[in-house]
């Protein structure tokens, strides 16, 4: 028996019996969590509703515990997989309750009557989410957040083996979003539950899963661990953003640098220096940064913002010819602005500057 618990094979989905998406490889062990992410319109919805069967595969098979999904009964596919789509549900004069409980259908039967054990259930699943004092509210009556938690507790109630959640995240603000998220992580450690979703959010994708798939074009273009997949050479080309748009160290998108010879050097460092780069980025005037070293918290978004950024490696004393080249440059500007990073034994060569800006006449306040 294979060791994946959840696994395509040669799966490909689209519309009308066109493929949209080829050759679809994935495979997840239990407790594991997949988060697709891509452009829109890249097809993460044409995946997971061919997943879940909402959508009918072209070819290939999605195999669960080695059973093929396609080939089950609806009933028992319900029982294992549990799905929370993007498309608003309608609840027009049903409780809370009445949602989640729509959760036990595929145990209920033909009359959809629910037992004592299916109540307990439904309960249980509400509490697990923070839900319970919501119980008895109309669901159109609900905030977006709260009727997130209530579809996830009817997600809960079917008792799932893998959950799938389009978009889960969209239109809940930021304390909906990390609650949401930290609830499917503990349930996918806790309970095991596998989870597959689609995020826009990569700074919560990078910290919630376990794989990370890139959907793009025809074809899935690479999974693998957050730390393999998110990088500038693959997020940049995959969002079709520029080079060093996308930082790794913040998981943040920057706007464009401004066009034009810059007039302005930003003396910066320990992260003194990005509020004020992204000032002059908003005020359109182009710059130049330095001396920081490539692990500085000032140098992704110098990297994204700055005309040049003079860089030195860290843990090594500041180069000469970096520093040369840093005074030329600090020269030709009309105005400098130093940030305030303090001034020590490794970084002697700011000093340089400092005194330089001084003698020229340049060294403004730190005000944009």
């Amino acid at each position: 028996m294979s060791e994946y618990f959840f696994r395509t094979d040669a799966l490909s989905v689209g519309y009308h019996g066109v493929p949209l998406i080829r050759d679809i490889a994935l495979s997840l062990k239990r407790g594991e969590i997949l988060t697709l992410i891509g452009p829109n319109g890249a097809g993460k919805s044409t995946i997971l509703k061919s997943l879940t069967r909402h959508l009918a595969a072209i070819c290939g098979d999605v195999r669960i515990a080695g059973d093929s999904l396609f080939k089950m009964p609806a009933d028992a596919a319900a029982r294992i997989i549990s799905v929370v789509l993007t498309e608003r549900v309608r609840g027009e004069y049903l409780s809370a309750w009445d949602v989640a409980a729509s959760g036990r259908y595929p145990y209920t039967g033909r009359f959809g009557t629910l037992s004592g054990e299916d109540r307990r259930i439904v309960s249980a699943a509400l509490a697990e989410v923070d839900a319970s004092a919501l119980a008895f509210h109309r669901f159109e009556t609900l905030s977006d957040g709260q009727r997130q938690r209530v579809l996830l507790a009817r997600a809960l109630a079917q008792e799932p083996e893998l959950i799938v959640l389009d978009e889960p995240t969209s239109y809940l603000d930021l304390r909906y979003q990390t609650e949401l998220l930290a609830l499917l992580q503990r349930l996918a450690h806790e309970k095991q539950i596998t989870v597959i979703l689609s995020l826009h959010e990569l700074d919560l994708a990078r910290k919630l899963s376990d794989k990370v798939a890139c959907v793009s074009g025809d074809r899935i273009r690479h999974i693998g661990t957050p730390d393999q997949i998110f990088r500038p050479e693959i997020i940049c080309p995959l969002y079709e953003l520029p080079p060093n748009a996308w930082s790794p160290f913040n998981g943040s998108v920057e706007l464009p640098q401004p066009d034009g010879t810059p007039e302005t050097f930003v003396i910066a460092g320990c992260g003194t220096g990005t509020d004020t780069f992204r000032a002059l980025q908003r005020a359109g005037r182009p710059f130049y940064a330095g001396i920081l070293f490539t692990n500085d918290l000032d140098f992704p978004a110098a990297q994204s913002l700055a005309a040049r950024v003079f860089a030195a490696e860290p843990f090594r004393p500041i180069d000469a010819a970096v520093t040369a080249e840093a005074l030329a440059a600090l020269r030709s500007c009309q105005s400098v602005l130093y940030t305030g990073v303090p001034i020590a034994e490794g970084n002697q060569a700011l000093k340089a500057l400092l005194d330089e800006a001084r003698r020229c006449g340049t060294l403004q306040d730190n005000v944009i």
